[in-house]
């Protein structure tokens, strides 16, 4: 049996963390911020993790991460 293909955009877009969580960056920091808050451009900073199938489905993309 062959070997499974990663999905490149998912592994360029995902970290999977030590313990199996899916680290993803926030969306809504690329432009129009003049119209956001500080405190919110502050708070997209921070990576998010993916719950439920969000994360399965990633992991299924990513097999050897």
């Amino acid at each position: 049996m062959p070997k499974m293909k990663t999905h490149k955009g998912s592994a360029k877009r995902f970290k999977i963390t030590a313990s199996g969580k899916v680290k993803a960056k926030k969306s809504g920091l690329r432009h129009i911020l003049t119209s956001k808050t500080t405190k919110r451009k502050r708070g997209l900073r921070h990576p998010s993790i993916l719950q439920g199938k969000d994360a399965a489905n990633v992991k299924k993309m990513m097999p050897y991460a």
